[in-house]
């Protein structure tokens, strides 16, 4: 990877004031108004995942509070880099937003010839949750703890193979993050989604896999797969009786993540009225329980506060990507 393509968190962080400082358009009727008409929320992937289905979970709360449509519109490819940039060139007016994830902060790297530079070219409106992933084996594995993974991975190097929903999808991250963090040499198979992939460790076709939660649960407390930790920084509500990576691995942590972005120079109070009824949606009892089904923990905050998420995320799988010699597919 050339100099100029490796990230620098200044940069990042410049970029993300920048954005978030950009003169907005004059505070207006419309903005007062907004929504008069429906609003058009672009998920970058396929329906039925977690990106979509935030989405609609996310948008028939805005619907609900705000009067107006939110409808979900699944632009997928290329990592999502067709949704996003279908949401960059659109008007800054916020009838269209994006469902932003893991991969918007890794194709920074990823991909050499982007046609947007996403901290430069979209708005943090809010996060929406966390989710945990869980490392899961084939219990035909020797292991049953983080160290002996490790070590085991160290005795057979390339003969571990490790699963993954797709190059530069958050569980594949996590796992290049965990073998950049451990020295350990895994052999990385991607799948087209993370359905295919827990077939295949059902299967023992391949022993590894960074999973998020939903659809694991039953696998492993039926003995089928067998779960060694969460890579979240704490214990996770979803699998409580599971250590973190971070406890023998440490300074380890990721986790798939959920935010609302719009196209940069998006009106400051349409932003914030977004970000009012977001914060709100994940605070309520009954959307906490939806979005807690998906495995979804809140992630509140500011504008601010996500764009500093997603400076800092860019930042850290920039390192990744370089340290992997990661190419998308």
């Amino acid at each position: 990877m050339t100099i100029h393509r490796q990230i620098q968190r200044r940069q990042f962080l410049q970029l993300t004031a920048a954005g978030l400082a950009a003169p907005a358009f004059p505070h207006s009727a419309a903005a007062e108004d907004y929504p008069s008409r429906p609003v058009r929320i672009v998920a970058g992937f396929a329906a039925g995942g977690g990106v979509d289905i935030t989405a609609r979970l996310i948008g028939q709360w805005l619907n609900e509070r705000l009067g107006q449509s939110f409808v979900v519109e699944n632009r997928t490819g290329a990592g999502g880099n067709i949704g996003t940039e279908a949401v960059v060139g659109a008007a800054p007016d916020g009838y269209t937003l994006l469902l932003a994830t893991v991969p918007n902060a890794v194709n920074a790297a990823l991909y050499n010839n982007l046609k947007f530079n996403f901290i430069r070219d979209i708005a943090p409106v809010a996060g929406i949750i966390r989710v945990p992933m869980i490392i899961l084996l084939h219990p035909s594995m020797p292991v049953k703890t983080v160290p002996e993974l490790i070590a085991y991975a160290k005795a057979n190097p390339g003969k571990v193979n490790m699963a993954s929903a797709g190059n530069g999808s958050a569980p594949h991250m996590a796992g290049e993050l965990f073998k950049m963090m451990t020295g350990v040499n895994m052999v990385h198979v991607p799948y087209r989604g993370q359905g295919p992939a827990l077939t295949d460790l059902l299967g023992g076709e391949v022993q590894v896999l960074f999973a998020t939660a939903p659809g694991t649960t039953d696998y492993i407390a039926s003995g089928r797969l067998r779960a060694l930790a969460v890579t979240t920084a704490a214990r996770a509500e979803v699998a409580p009786e599971l250590p973190p990576v971070g406890d023998f691995v440490p300074g380890y942590e990721t986790s798939q993540w959920y935010g609302m972005c719009a196209p940069a120079r998006t009106p400051a109070e349409i932003i914030g009225k977004l970000n009012r009824e977001i914060n709100a949606a994940i605070a309520d009892a009954r959307m906490k329980a939806r979005l807690a089904a998906i495995g979804g923990e809140p992630l509140p905050g500011t504008p601010a506060d996500f764009g500093r998420l997603i400076a800092e995320e860019t930042e850290k799988w920039a390192k990744v990507v370089q340290a992997g010699g990661l190419k998308p597919d």
